[in-house]
Parts: C-alpha cells; sequence; structure tokens
C-alpha cells in the first residue's frame, strides 16, 4: 500500500467539500405542491379595443396582419390528477414560449429575449409543477391576475402560479408590454398600459367554466406592483393586492400624475413584500423623491395592510425565473444586503410564496387559519430567525368616498348619514362629496320608492353645499313627492333665495299655492 494512502479517502472528501462549497446553488422551489395538480393552458388573443401595431411596418410599408393588441396569455389552474397527460412543464419549456409571445404562430425572438434565454441555459432542463393543457379539476375557483415586472414575460414568477395553482386558485398572466411596442415605458402611459391589460384578463376570466368572479386579487411583482394599484383605483371588483416590492413603493410621483389613484381612500387589502434595507443613500443614488407624490404603505389606512420585510432579499429575487437566470448575478455582489447570500433568496422566496398564499385564503377564501397565520409572528408560523420582519396594520376609519359613505350607511342605516358623515369630516374638516354624484344617489333611491331615505341624503347635500340653489330645488321636490307640503315650498323658497333666477323653484312655488 502506498506510504500515507489511509489519507486518501479523507482528501478526496475535503476535496469534494470544498468544490461543493464554491459551487453556486441553483434556484429551486422548496414549497411543497397543495392538493391539486397544476395545469397549464396557453391563449394566443388580441385585445381588439386597443391598437398595437403601426400603420406602416419597419420598412414604411402598409402593415400586414393584425393591429389590435397581443396578450399572450398564460392560465394556471387546478388539474384533474388522474387525467394530466403528457409530463410537466420545464423551464426550458416555459422559455421557448418567448419565440411566439407577440407574434403569434411565427417564432420572432427580439435581442433582450435572446439574451435571456442565453442566461437560463444551465436551469433549462428543470422540471416545473403544471401540465400542459391538463384537464381541469371540476368546480370554481378564485382567481388571481399576476401582472409581471418591467418589460418581463408572464411566467417570470410561474412557481408562484403553479403553487396558488395547486393551492386552489386560477391565476391568470399576460407579458408586461408597453401601449405600442413590446418593451414597457416608465411613465403613466405605461402603467396604465399594464392596468388595461389586468382589466381585459379579468374580463377574459369571466369566459372560464372554472373562475369564482366574486373573489379576485392582482399580484405584481416591481412595476407590476404599481399597475396593480392603478387598475384596483379603477376597478372595485378587485377584492386584494399582493405587492412583490412593488413599484408602487418607488414611483409616487406616477402615483400623483394619475390623478384618481388615491392610496388613502383605497379599502381592499395589500399584501407588500419589501426588499432589505434601501438606505438614504441608495435612494439617492437610484434617484427616488419620495416628496414627489403619496407614500402608498403610509397612506393605506382604509385597508388592512400586511407588511413582510425580506431582509436578505434583493428586488430581483422576488422572481423565481431571475434567479434562475445566470444574469441576474453578474451585480450580485454590489446588491446583495448584508452577508445574506444566494441560498438565503432561495429560502427568502419560499416564505414570499408561503405568505401570499396565506394571505389569500385569508381575503378569497375567508380561512381563519390564513388570517391568524398573517397576524403570528414570523417566529410562530416557523420562520427562522433574521430572515423577514413582518407587520399586520388592520383599516380604521371611513375612506373619504361616495362609495364609503353609501357602504357605511347601508350599514347603519339611513338614519346615522349625519354622523357619519360629521366623522368623515374629523378626518378632513373641508371633506365635500361631488354634488352632482349626491344628486344622482339620491334619484336612484327616489327611482326606487325610497323617499324617506332620498330626503335624508338631499338634506346632507344641502348641509355641504348651503349654498346651492340646486341642491334646495332637489329637497324641495322630494319633500313634494312624499306629501310634505309645507318642507317643499320651504325649501323652494330657499331655492330662489340662492338664486332669483331659478325658474323652476319660481313655478313650483306657485303650483303650491304660495
Amino acid at each position: 500500500m502506498p506510504q500515507n494512502s489511509h489519507l486518501i479517502p479523507f482528501l478526496v472528501l475535503a476535496t469534494s467539500l470544498a468544490a461543493a462549497a464554491q459551487t453556486v446553488p441553483l434556484f429551486h422551489f422548496t414549497e411543497k405542491p397543495g392538493p391539486h395538480a397544476a395545469g397549464l393552458k396557453v391563449v394566443e388573443q388580441y385585445d381588439y379595443a386597443r391598437i398595437y401595431r403601426p400603420l406602416t411596418d419597419s420598412l414604411g410599408k402598409p402593415y400586414q396582419g393584425e393591429r389590435a393588441r397581443p396578450l399572450q396569455t398564460l392560465v394556471w389552474y387546478p388539474a384533474d390528477t388522474p387525467k394530466l397527460g403528457g409530463k410537466p412543464m420545464t423551464v426550458g419549456d416555459y422559455a421557448g414560449l418567448l419565440q411566439t409571445e407577440t407574434s403569434f404562430g411565427t417564432p420572432n425572438l427580439w435581442e433582450q429575449q435572446k439574451q435571456w434565454i442565453e442566461g437560463m441555459k444551465p436551469t433549462m432542463a428543470m422540471p416545473m409543477w403544471a401540465w400542459r393543457d391538463a384537464v381541469p379539476l371540476a368546480g370554481r375557483f378564485p382567481v388571481v391576475i399576476y401582472a409581471p415586472s418591467f418589460s418581463a414575460m408572464s411566467w417570470e414568477n410561474a412557481d408562484l402560479c403553479e403553487y396558488l395553482a395547486t393551492h386552489g386558485y386560477v391565476v391568470i398572466a399576460s407579458p408586461d408590454m408597453g401601449a405600442a411596442a413590446r418593451g414597457m415605458t416608465s411613465d403613466v402611459s405605461g402603467i396604465e398600459a399594464q392596468a388595461a391589460d389586468i382589466s381585459f384578463l379579468i374580463g377574459f376570466a369571466r369566459t372560464l367554466a372554472n373562475t369564482d368572479m366574486s373573489e379576485l386579487a392582482v399580484a405584481g411583482f416591481s412595476w407590476g406592483g404599481i399597475s396593480n394599484l392603478f387598475a384596483a383605483a379603477r376597478d372595485n371588483r378587485i377584492d386584494a393586492l399582493v405587492a412583490l416590492d412593488g413599484s408602487m413603493r418607488y414611483f409616487p410621483g406616477l402615483i400623483k400624475q394619475s390623478g384618481y389613484v388615491h392610496p388613502d381612500q383605497m379599502t381592499i387589502p395589500l399584501l407588500y413584500f419589501a426588499q432589505g434595507e434601501i438606505t438614504l443613500e441608495n435612494q439617492e443614488q437610484m434617484k427616488l423623491n419620495l416628496k414627489d407624490g403619496p407614500n402608498v404603505l403610509n397612506e393605506w389606512t382604509h385597508g388592512d395592510l400586511v407588511m413582510v420585510h425580506m431582509l436578505g432579499m434583493t428586488h430581483t429575487e422576488h422572481s423565481s425565473m431571475y434567479q434562475r437566470n445566470d444574469n441576474t448575478w453578474k451585480r450580485y455582489a454590489e446588491q446583495k444586503k448584508g452577508d445574506y447570500d444566494r441560498e438565503d433568496g432561495i429560502s427568502g422566496y419560499a416564505w414570499v410564496a408561503r405568505y401570499t398564499l396565506h394571505f389569500l385564503d385569508a381575503y378569497l377564501k375567508h380561512d381563519d387559519a390564513g388570517m391568524t397565520f398573517l397576524k403570528n409572528s414570523p417566529a410562530e408560523n416557523g420562520a427562522p430567525k433574521h430572515l423577514m420582519a413582518v407587520s399586520y396594520r388592520a383599516a380604521k376609519g371611513i375612506p373619504l368616498t361616495l362609495d364609503a359613505l353609501r357602504g357605511e350607511v347601508g350599514r347603519q342605516g339611513f338614519a346615522h348619514a349625519p354622523d357619519i358623515y360629521a366623522a368623515m369630516c374629523k378626518e378632513k374638516p373641508d371633506f365635500k362629496l361631488d354634488e352632482a354624484a349626491v344628486n344622482s344617489w339620491s334619484g336612484e333611491l327616489l327611482s326606487g320608492g325610497h323617499v324617506p331615505e332620498a330626503i335624508v341624503v338631499l338634506k346632507l347635500n344641502v348641509q355641504m353645499y348651503p349654498e346651492s340653489s340646486s341642491a334646495y330645488a332637489a329637497l324641495g321636490a322630494a319633500y313634494e313627492q312624499a306629501g310634505q307640503k309645507e318642507a317643499a315650498m320651504e325649501s323652494y323658497q330657499k331655492s330662489v333665495e340662492k338664486n332669483p333666477g331659478n325658474e323652476d323653484a319660481k313655478a313650483k312655488l306657485k303650483e303650491l299655492g304660495h
């Protein structure tokens, strides 16, 4: 036996361990699937209400083909396990969808997509959970619309989407595209293009046999986490929002520019995942100006807010496919948080998925265990120390909106309307509802035969607009319909006092014998 041969096994083991220590871990999703299999359907469809292609092609010739907005739509859903067929998707199968993403039926990769595929090569063979075109499980399931990050493909978080499908959700996504080109633009126009895509996908979801449209959430990563805010501001069918380090935190100026997105008026629950510490110096380098518009998270007081600070995760690590891409790690050394490493990103992503599931269970499935999970400390939920910090802030107060006033009046009764309005004014003393909108509300009540309720609403309108001749005239008409002649005459008289030229009010007084 050679001298020192007894050391060979030890040396081999030591060498193997050293090599393993230097090996960079490839991303792998560590959560376990839910009780269902996951199916995936790819639908190539157009939003015919919007134009995407120009009149002419790059050579100046008339564009040949459909000019409407192409939306390659991915649908993940609970599948019938005995009827899966075929084999599950791989990372490479998802990457293959890029070839016809906007050029349905004709392979056409743009340069950035080619670079993306190149960076994905080490993980292309990795198996995923979804089975293409599997038979859907019978039943109806809550819907989650997924909004990707800036210019990203719809499957950037396929692991999360598949995970939710195995737990009984239908998840629908399309690529993040600009208003008239594949690349997104960092402006309000770009955000509204994606928000309109979200609305289109909500409409599409209604056509599916396995969706429960009464329970709907929109999740978004990065840029998708500001577009979903815009969508929710316009669409009251959306019941909850999830933002994976969403841009709603980073672009307050664009929120202000919209003119219609008011976080302080939002009443739906929000789950927000934030990357590790961003110092004031980082903000200066990134040119973040938090004074340009509303701080969404501070102003989110009328809807429940669950904040999850992923202490060791970078912004990019909130996407499983970005974690699988070699290009992601080229600048990791300067972007990473403290001494956290890529393994922390892998475990962190699993907790992002877990918190997302429990949030959706709590607010879409109304599951008590999900709500308990959200209110627990991370340690109580089994999370390792130093990985995350979580806070739960319950909604309080009444938003300063007509919908909120109507809802509260519906709960407490019309007799309490003045008190409810007074409570709203405590938050903002000069608060007023739109006079025309209140008149419209009273008109609905009168048309439905709810005359006493309409009078309450119109008296509130007079309180808000004491110098409005039309407000008194409308109140007078309601009193007249209720058979309260004296009260009607008094209101018509005040209407004429406020505007001596109000001939209609004068005519009413004459009819009533004034």
